[in-house]
Formats: structure tokens, sequence, C-alpha cells
């Protein structure tokens, strides 16, 4: 009986993990193709990082040479950030490939951890711990 349960655990737990792969991987290769999309929102937002500035009550707070450079920060990255999103359509199908890897990982994982469980209880029984028939040569001690 307990090796049917640990079993069960063990297969509710791949089955969990099985479904967390699956919705993590449909959510990431949402977003990744549809980061294509964002490029015109990137590319409006760096055009606006020229004219950040900081909200009142912090700016006697902040030196305007850090606010400076953090400006000239913000508008030298756009252009890379840009060129990542239109590249990022591309790795949708390295994501699959990285999907599957985790997840026959995590199911070899699951499955020694199945088989540890089951020779536990094997160990267990064997030494006395379980509560059963004896034969009739043997005596409890």
């Amino acid at each position: 009986m307990l090796y049917a349960l640990s079993w069960f655990l063990v297969s509710s737990l791949l089955a969990l993990w099985s479904l967390a792969a699956w919705a993590m991987h449909a959510a990431a290769v949402w977003a990744v193709s549809n980061a294509g999309a964002l490029t015109g929102a990137a590319s409006e937002a760096a055009s606006g990082a020229a004219g950040l500035r900081l909200p009142d009550w912090l700016a006697p707070w902040v030196p305007p040479e850090f606010a400076q450079a953090l400006t000239s920060l913000l508008s030298g990255l756009a252009p890379a950030v840009e060129s990542l999103l239109q590249a990022a359509p591309a790795l949708a199908g390295g994501l699959t490939v990285a999907t599957w890897v985790l997840w026959g990982l995590g199911s070899a994982l699951l499955i020694v951890l199945g088989a540890g469980l089951h020779l536990l209880i094997a160990m267990w029984r064997r030494r006395g711990g379980a509560s059963g028939p004896r034969p009739a040569g043997q005596v409890a001690a």
C-alpha cells in the first residue's frame, strides 16, 4: 500500500510539473512572439527619455549631474532595447527546446525521487518496521 501511495504522490507531482512547464512555455512564447509589436512603444519611450525629469519632491536630494547622467544613459540604451525587441520573435523556437530540456530534467528528478521512496519503503519493511504476518519459523523479538 505504501508503494502505491508513494508512486501516486510522484505521479501527481509529475502531472503538476508538466502543467507548470506547459503554462510557463505558453506564456513565454506569447510574450516573445508579441515583443516585436512593442518596438513602436520602445522608440516612443526612447524619444521621451530626453524629456524625463525628476519629481519636484526628489529634485533637491539628487545632484543634477546624476540626473543628467541617468537621462543620457536611458537615451543611449534605447537603440539596444529596440533591436532586442525586434529580434525577440526569433527566440521562440529556442524557447521550446529549453522548455523541453528543463521539463525532462525535472521529470527525471521526480522519477529518481520515486525510486528513492520505493527503496526507503523496501528497506523499512525488511528491517521489520512493517507490521504484517510473519513466517511460521520467525519469532517476534
